[in-house]
């Protein structure tokens, strides 16, 4: 049986996914709405890009700014959360001995763009460690305001983050942060749509998230927010037109993000589509989805613990529609995972018809089952994952 809702996604019905936190799903009538933009764009280049393109922009921007609590006009796109990262953190000047800061539940590839920065600076990458399994979010305040200190010009924090599933509580980090005077960059990829995002009264510094997971955009909308002070020192990783313009009816800001050579910027120009579709697939709208895919992420997240005699690793209230359950300790001995995952994932693929990611974190042997709750999904799905782990993995090592 699948869930009511499934027939507005293309997913594959034999297979059971639940790994909407990784490159998102896009409903019919977004991938419709797209196509749609890109024969518009094929009929006639030059009317779509030269005259269209920018109005196209504005109207995204002005669809998604009240979603996120923001003004249009401190809104760009890029292509996803770690260009919106690597623009950061590439646009900003480094020296040596200058600090960092992150921690170690940070997205890999966006902790490679400050290691990368730091290494041609001389600046230093500082890590603080958040424990997981942990009892309650003051843990992550403590991490991190402790590691902290007076040469820390950036803090890099998740909002969700990817190998944990952890809302971090950044209403308690962020002003604490900023009260010293340090520039805080939030990596928002998984955030928009599954939690209520408030860019302005957040605080930060810099925020990039992307529309194309739990907003069910197309694959490649993503935006990055820059408070209007800062604005002028960022640059997008693509230096083209907009770089030595002479308009002054848009911003220097616009004009650089918003042409950046020949793309495709259809998935950019649907996501209207995609936040009027998810958000009118139930009464209630954008906030009832949230609540429901939040149930039901917690109450995979309570089946898999039965099931694996684990004791729930994250509070309830760190939890939106993503969630870790920690595995027992895979073979020390084994070769490295291919493709950054667990061999048990292709068990799981294989034998079950399970799409579900395992991975070794924060390093082998120990690792996770990572699980996503979408609309799409139903409970049943998550308890089949729960036999198949109970039947794959030895008793004697659950606990």
């Amino acid at each position: 049986m699948t869930s009511e809702f499934a027939p507005h996604w293309t997913l594959d019905p034999a297979i059971d996914y639940l790994n909407h936190g990784a490159f998102g799903a896009c409903p019919r009538v977004v991938l419709e709405a797209q196509q749609e933009l890109r024969s518009r764009f094929e009929r006639e280049p030059t009317q779509f890009m030269v005259r269209g393109l920018e109005q196209g922009l504005d109207a995204t921007r002005t669809a998604l700014a009240p979603f996120v609590h923001a003004s249009p006009e401190d809104l760009v796109f890029v292509a996803n959360a770690t260009t919106g990262v690597n623009t950061v953190v590439q646009s900003l000047s480094f020296a040596p001995g200058d600090e960092i800061l992150t921690t170690d539940h940070e997205y890999g590839a966006c902790r490679n763009a400050v290691e990368a920065v730091a290494r041609r600076s001389g600046a230093r990458v500082v890590v603080a460690a958040v424990p997981f399994p942990l009892h309650d979010a003051q843990q992550v305040v403590d991490a991190v305001l402790a590691a902290a200190g007076p040469r820390t010009r950036l803090v890099l924090l998740d909002h969700v983050t990817s190998p944990t599933g952890l809302i971090f509580p950044l209403e308690r980090i962020v002003p604490q942060l900023a009260a010293r005077g340090i520039d805080i960059l939030i990596d928002g990829a998984h955030a928009p749509g599954m939690v209520p995002v408030d860019l302005e009264g957040l605080g930060a510094t810099y925020y990039t998230a992307n529309c194309h997971k739990w907003l069910c955009g197309p694959k490649s909308a993503a935006f990055l927010w820059v408070r209007r002070d800062r604005q002028a020192a960022i640059h997008p990783l693509v230096v083209s037109q907009g770089a030595t313009s002479q308009r002054r009816d848009r911003s220097r800001f616009f004009l650089e993000f918003d042409w950046m050579g020949t793309i495709d910027p259809t998935a950019i120009l649907t996501v209207p589509v995609a936040l009027a579709t998810i958000g009118g697939l139930v009464p209630g709208g954008w906030p009832e989805v949230q609540r429901r895919n939040r149930a039901l992420a917690l109450a995979g997240r309570r089946a898999l613990c039965d099931a694996l005699q684990v004791a729930l690793p994250a509070p309830d209230e760190m939890i939106g529609s993503l969630a870790c359950v920690p595995l027992p300790a895979g073979d020390p001995d084994a070769p490295p995972p291919v493709n950054w995952t667990d061999a048990l994932q292709a068990v799981l693929f294989e034998q079950h018809r399970i799409e579900v990611p395992v991975f070794q974190w924060p390093k082998a042997p120990r690792r996770l089952v990572r699980i996503s709750a979408q609309l799409y999904n139903n409970l049943a799905q998550f308890e089949r994952l729960a036999a198949a782990l109970s039947t794959l993995l030895p008793s004697g090592a659950r606990r």
